[in-house]
């Protein structure tokens, strides 16, 4: 018995239609958004790359509701390590655009590795979220439009850490590593002070172990000042400077001063009791919602409590989902980007904002005054008060 001929057509356009590639919102819906997660794995700043990593993938879980989906589409994150060089990073995020064919890319952990995929992210035509590479030139002199920035840049670093340090009277003298993140830092930072007075820049190499010299370059500039005298410390990864203590600084009269960091690198801080600075997160501090779930999550998950860099891979996820609940699951650059600039979003810290001019996301900092707690193995930042974008003037430097 054979199928009526018309009947016979209809069915052929109907297996047809199934066997042909989906079109439109049905395609979209049906196809994985694919996010690249470029960082450091290994390398002198693994530390910070494991911790964003961990962040990324519990935002994700907390702004999906669990499912790891948005409007119907699976979200699936590839992992690739950059070590922490920079010509291995390029390489990596061309790969994740050309081979893997993902929508947009996260990271890295390290600012040298950044500014050398800020033009990778241009030549694909891809968003590149920056998270939680520092150096203000990756929203400022090197930018382009496909970049935006969760993670805090040097500037919002500086001019937090400023409100602590910029007193009529104080004398500084800063201690930084010799890359992009150490030089920007202390370009911002000079810029944000106005009433203290610096009067010594020192670099160093960023493996330094051995600080004796500069300490004592540091402690010559410093000795013979007036006033209160501060050696302001901007450094990452490996490396204790905080060594230079050891060096009877306290019979010069000098004190130090530093901003947040990860908490083992706090553990020195419990020698400094009564030290301030500002901090871009510490898990104690911000009383919100989404803070809440993030404490009691990871303390669940890893039995101690979310860092420094695990709230900004968090950040990041949440800018990740929300905008693109915004676009109902469009991963396409143009409409992600016309929707991200100008968007807030919810993060551990509260909301933040990404500025339309150079993408770099507005959020709060807090001024910390150090205490030794017996109960933990850092020293405990105490909030002395947040401060606000609105306080910080953050100033746009790229030349949109």
């Amino acid at each position: 018995m054979t199928a009526h001929p018309i009947r016979r057509a209809f069915l052929a356009l109907a297996v047809a239609a199934l066997a042909a590639p989906g079109t439109g919102l049905a395609q979209a819906q049906g196809k994985d958004i694919r996010i690249a997660h470029v960082y450091s794995k290994t390398g002198p700043l693994e530390a910070y790359g494991k911790q964003t990593q961990t962040g990324l993938m519990l935002g994700l879980e907390y702004a999906t509701g669990g499912t790891m989906q948005v409007a119907g589409r699976k979200i699936v994150v590839i992992e690739k390590d950059d070590q922490g060089k920079p010509d291995v990073g390029k390489s990596l995020l061309a790969a994740a655009y050309a081979d893997d064919k993902v929508d947009l890319a996260v990271g890295p952990t390290s600012s040298g590795v950044a500014l050398a995929m800020l033009p990778v992210a241009e030549e694909y035509k891809k968003i590149l979220l920056v998270e939680p590479a520092v150096a203000d030139s990756i929203t400022g002199e090197k930018w382009n439009k496909y970049i935006f920035r969760t993670g805090r840049n040097s500037s919002q670093d500086a001019i937090s850490n400023a409100v602590a340090l910029d007193k009529e009277g104080t004398v500084i003298a800063t201690l930084a590593q010799d890359y992009a993140f150490g030089r920007d830092g202390v370009a911002a930072f000079k810029g944000a002070i106005r009433k203290a007075k610096i009067v010594h820049e020192e670099y160093l190499p960023t493996n330094t172990t051995d600080f004796t010299a500069g300490a004592q370059r540091l402690i010559d500039k410093l000795k013979d000042q007036p006033g209160r005298k501060v050696i302001f410390i901007i450094w990452a990864g490996a490396g204790n400077p905080f060594k230079i203590a050891d060096l009877d600084l306290k019979r010069y009269g000098i004190e130090i001063a530093t901003g947040g960091n990860i908490l083992p690198a706090m553990a020195a801080y419990k020698q400094f009791p009564g030290m301030e600075g500002a901090t871009y997160y510490y898990f104690g501090i911000p009383k919100n919602p989404v803070n809440e779930w993030l404490v009691a999550n990871h303390y669940s998950k890893f039995k101690s409590p979310p860092d420094f860099f695990t709230a900004g891979g968090f950040s990041a996820a949440m800018a990740i989902v929300t905008a693109l609940k915004k676009t109902g699951g469009d991963t396409s650059t143009n409409k992600l980007i016309a929707t991200m600039e100008g968007m807030s979003f919810d993060t551990p810290k509260g909301p933040m904002t990404f500025r339309k001019e150079d993408h770099q996301a507005m959020q709060s900092m807090y001024h910390f005054r150090i205490k030794d707690d017996p109960a933990f193995a850092w020293g405990v930042p105490e909030l002395v008060r947040e401060i606000r974008p609105i306080e910080m003037q953050v100033p746009i430097r790229n030349k949109r």
